[in-house]
C-alpha cells in the first residue's frame, strides 16, 4: 500500500514536470505565405544611419519583448507564447525580401499581431531596415 502511494505521488510529480515543460519549449511556427505583391515590393525608406536609429526606437518598443534586443526571439514574452517567435540573425530570415517582413509586420498571423493601425508604412519599413542589422 505504501509502495502504490508512493508510485502514484512520483508519476503525479512526473506528469507536472511534463505539463510544465510544455509550457516552457515555443515550436517552430507553420510557414507564413506573403502575397506575390507583397514579395516583390521594393522598400521606400533609404536604408542608413537615420533609418536605423527610427526603427530601433520603434522595434524596442513594439518588438523587442517578444523577439528579444538583438533579434535572437528571446524577449522577456517569448516564454509565453506557443510558437517561437524567429531569429532575425539567420539566413532564413535575412534572405527573406523586405516586402516578406512588411507583409508579416503589418499584418500579423497567430501570434503575431498586426500593426497596420498601430505604425505607418514608412514606420515598418524603418523597422524592417533595422532588422536588417541583425546579423550573426
Amino acid at each position: 500500500m505504501k509502495n502504490s502511494k508512493l508510485f502514484m505521488a512520483g508519476m503525479a510529480v512526473m506528469i507536472a514536470s511534463l505539463a510544465l515543460l510544455s509550457f516552457t519549449f515555443n515550436t517552430q511556427p507553420k510557414p507564413w505565405t506573403v502575397p506575390a505583391e507583397y514579395k516583390t515590393m521594393k522598400n521606400p525608406v533609404t536604408k542608413g544611419d537615420a533609418s536605423n536609429k527610427a526603427g530601433m526606437e520603434l522595434y524596442t518598443k513594439n518588438c523587442a519583448s517578444c523577439h528579444g534586443k538583438t533579434g535572437l526571439g528571446d524577449g522577456v514574452k517569448a516564454r509565453m507564447l506557443k510558437d517561437f517567435p524567429g531569429d532575425f540573425t539567420t539566413a532564413g530570415y535575412q534572405n527573406q525580401t523586405d516586402g516578406d517582413q512588411f507583409y508579416k509586420t503589418k499584418f500579423g498571423k497567430g501570434e503575431m499581431p498586426k500593426y497596420e493601425v498601430k505604425l505607418t508604412d514608412d514606420d515598418i519599413w524603418n523597422i524592417v531596415n533595422y532588422m536588417r542589422t541583425f546579423r550573426k
